[in-house]
């Protein structure tokens, strides 16, 4: 039980990771404000290190749970922000 709850979180990880980064790439192209672009980096950065790390029993365990809450504001920030701006030319 306790390797499926760190293969879990490893997943979570990665696959929140993989959505930052897509939405940083948008916001780059769609020239979204420097605030959202660095609300969008904050976390892509962290949940990068983070993903090459043991998070069991590591400093990084104490990060994680706000950074993962972190990561889904800011693209929840994006996707709102993107939705008010209407499609990318």
């Amino acid at each position: 039980m306790e390797f499926e709850s760190r293969l879990d979180k490893s997943s979570e990880i990665r696959h929140l990771l993989r959505t930052v980064k897509t939405a940083l790439e948008l916001a780059v192209v769609a020239r979204a404000p420097a605030d959202l672009l660095n609300r969008l980096a904050r976390p892509a950065g962290l949940l990068e290190a983070v993903s090459q790390l043991p998070v069991e029993g590591t400093p990084s365990e104490t990060l994680v749970p706000e950074l993962l809450i972190d990561a889904r504001a800011a693209v929840d920030r994006w996707e709102a922000w993107i939705k008010l701006r209407g499609p990318l030319a």
